[in-house]
């Protein structure tokens, strides 16, 4: 197990989370002031590589070099907000569904299937009169 390298692919995959969700900030906030501008950011983003954050905002400067600016500072301001409260996050998530999970097995290992007969208990199929 390559801790290092895990590391590396999870802050990419949030960092393409946060980019998603900023796109999405900007995306409500243009369709407020600017509704034109937010049906081309919508079309898009339905297009682009938003998947990989770093793509998406590359491919976004190309067409809209002011809207990728604004964007990156709004994932910035998210990254900040939520970084001081995301380790205890996740690791509590993952302590709780992990418990549950294990919780939710173990209930259906155990639960006695009543319609079937017990192996002490002859079927009255196999009782002769």
């Amino acid at each position: 197990m390559d801790i290092k390298q895990i590391a590396k692919d999870t802050a990419k995959t949030l960092q393409s989370y946060l980019t998603y969700q900023a796109a999405r900030t900007v995306l409500a906030q243009l369709s407020e002031t600017n509704p034109p501008l937010a049906h081309w950011l919508h079309q898009f983003t339905a297009t682009a590589r938003i998947q990989d954050g770093e793509a998406y905002i590359e491919e976004l400067f190309q067409e809209k070099p002011d809207l990728a600016l604004r964007l990156m500072i709004v994932r910035e301001h998210i990254a900040e907000e939520v970084a001081e409260f995301l380790p205890e996050m996740v690791c509590t998530g993952i302590q709780q569904a992990n418990m549950e999970h294990r919780k939710q097995h173990l209930e259906r290992m155990t639960q006695l299937d009543l319609s079937a007969p017990s192996p002490q208990e002859p079927s009255s199929d196999n009782i002769s009169h």
